[in-house]
């Protein structure tokens, strides 16, 4: 048995993220053969070279998304030790045929920020106790990373830089098998597959088939043990974010396991049936089911590959769901968003383009089927290509669930999220120049002044960086007109009054700044308007940063601070936050 180790990337706190990937020399010597066809199965790969079926099934194994979970992370170096122990001889068959790839702790700034207070509090032996010291985590806990955010709603979307990291080496393997490790309240049994409704409609047969054969094969150990557990309660398959919904909207048998204990069990608890749950027998139950994963996908390689290129076939076939196209307007007012739907497709390996034409299709505003045009700029995206279940999951006008009782959220259809006009027809629009991204380059003249339209969260990144490099800058109170150019109200406007430190690099220095966030600029020879209210006007407002404080600890969500402390300090980019 082989293992070679990757660092992936970094989290806010520049702690290491690594993924450990096993398997028998072989297939370690062929890893990027084998991995480049496993994307040949999805269509993905390309080269477009034909794909072999007889290759080992990859197998997913992530620990530790939420950092006081932490048996997980012990689960995952003990699942690690018997793939590479060379006198385990039963890990060692199973990985001829299969690929383990171990994600040993998705979150260290969280499962750090968890272990140091808990040292820093424990005894020289633990109180089992539950109201003791050490089982009452304080504020904001360890679940989340840094900016407090929960790693496990943010699959789909990435925002965080774990996230985002972690989803392109994802999607550059796209496994067949990826199982995600939690821990639940302390007094719960073991959680595994199968999972509860409602499932979303898209996940196939086979996928819900594997579920009950994986599921059995972990109760015949757990049964051995004479361990307590459950199934097909609580943890459902909808929304698309989680770390078993991408998966299994990815082609892959995506999984949760929870094991009952998480921030307040530290290493012993005693239970509501004063039982005491250490966290030894946390780990080892959570490797029991890693082993007993991996001994299923063993002996049902050839099968998670054949399903996982049918998964993939029926995308491109485009035989998923009953829209067939999805068409986002394009306006100057939603460019800024346009471009920020854009981005989360291309995390995401969704292809898009633009188009021409007519069609009729539901209306994502009046929810009616209604006519409509595809004119240059608009955004096409077609449902056959290979990510065919993720468009048809982000971008279906209504998801239909078979149980209201969800475990989370309920709605997330694109189109609704960036507030944009869109329809979704049963008819095939064939997108061009696929993929291609807006570039905008400013080269504006030296000039009077420059103006920038208020577009949304682009411009306000605008905003702040030419507040951060110490721009005076001015808004206009009202719509105005000038040079045959129209300005609605809360445009950005730059004039040399006030920048005279900046010489004639003004222009340069906010065409820099603009082009950055895909903002347009527009030079302006003169401060009289054609209509509205000159630059001089007690109608344009001076601006200057603003000065937010937030407060934070005990009594405020720490996801809803975590919230707000990103916005202002990554998605505004507001040097000046403290």
């Amino acid at each position: 048995t082989v293992m070679r180790l990757q660092q992936y990337g970094e989290t806010n706190e520049h702690r290491p993220l690594y993924l450990a990937f096993i398997s028998d020399e072989k297939n370690i010597g062929n890893l990027e053969n084998i991995r480049m066809n496993n994307l040949r199965l999805a269509n993905l790969a390309k080269d477009k070279m034909a794909p072999q079926e007889d290759a080992p099934a990859i197998v997913w194994l992530s620990y530790n998304v939420h950092g006081n979970e932490t048996s997980s992370s012990e689960a995952g170096m003990l699942t690690l030790y018997a793939l590479l122990d060379p006198t385990n001889t039963q890990t060692k068959t199973w990985l001829k045929n299969t690929f383990i790839v171990i994600d040993p702790c998705i979150n260290p700034d969280g499962r750090d920020r968890y272990v140091n207070w808990f040292n820093s509090v424990v005894g020289s032996k633990y109180n089992a106790f539950p109201e003791a010291r050490e089982h009452r985590e304080p504020w904001p806990g360890g679940r989340t990373n840094h900016y407090y955010f929960d790693l496990n709603r943010d699959w789909a979307w990435q925002t965080q830089v774990e996230s985002k990291q972690r989803m392109i080496v994802y999607n550059q393997w796209l496994p067949q098998v990826h199982v995600d490790f939690h821990e639940q309240n302390i007094d719960a049994p073991y959680y595994f597959a199968p999972a509860a409704q409602p499932y979303h409609e898209v996940i196939t047969p086979w996928q819900r088939s594997f579920q009950v054969t994986i599921g059995k094969n972990h109760a015949k150990y757990f049964d051995k043990n004479n361990w307590l557990y459950f199934t097909k309660e609580v943890f459902d398959l909808f929304y698309p974010s989680y770390g078993d919904t991408y998966p299994v909207y990815n082609g892959a048998i995506g999984m949760t396991y929870e094991q009952g204990g998480g921030g307040g069990a530290g290493l012993g608890v005693h239970t509501s049936e004063e039982d005491t749950l250490s966290l030894y027998d946390r780990a080892i139950h959570h490797f029991t089911t890693s082993l007993s994963t991996i001994e299923v996908c063993a002996a049902n390689a050839g099968s998670l590959v054949k399903e996982f290129r049918k998964f993939f076939n029926s995308g491109v076939s485009g035989t998923v769901g009953d829209y067939k196209t999805y068409v986002i307007k394009n306006s100057s007012q939603d460019s800024g968003r346009i471009q920020s739907l854009k981005d989360l497709l291309d995390k995401n390996g969704i292809q898009y383009g633009s188009g021409n034409g007519n069609g009729k299709g539901i209306s994502y505003s009046s929810g009616k089927e209604e006519s409509f045009n595809v004119t240059s700029g608009d955004l096409v995206i077609s449902a056959a290509q290979p990510k065919a279940t993720m468009v048809k999951v982000l971008f279906e006008p209504q998801s239909k669930l078979v149980d209201s009782i969800t475990y989370d959220i309920t709605a997330w259809s694109l189109p609704y999220v960036y507030g944009l006009k869109a329809f979704a027809t049963k008819e095939k629009i064939s997108p061009t120049n696929a993929g291609a991204q807006s570039v905008i380059v400013n080269n504006p003249d030296d000039a009077y002044g420059y103006v920038i339209q208020w577009h949304g969260l682009s411009s306000a990144r605008t905003l702040s960086q030419l507040l951060g490099r110490g721009i005076r800058v001015r808004f206009a109170e009202m719509p105005f007109e000038v040079n045959d150019q129209q300005f609605g109200r809360g445009a950005i406007i730059v004039v040399k009054k006030g920048n005279e430190k900046f010489g004639s690099g003004l222009g340069r220095i906010v065409a820099g700044i603009c082009d950055s966030n895909k903002v347009r600029v527009n030079a302006v020879n003169t401060g009289m308007v054609d209509k509205g209210f000159d630059f001089g006007s007690s109608k344009v407002h001076p601006l200057k940063m603003p000065k937010v404080a937030m407060l934070t600890g005990r009594g405020v969500g720490s996801n809803a601070a975590g919230e707000v402390w990103f916005f202002f300090e990554q998605e505004r980019y507001a040097d000046q936050c403290r």
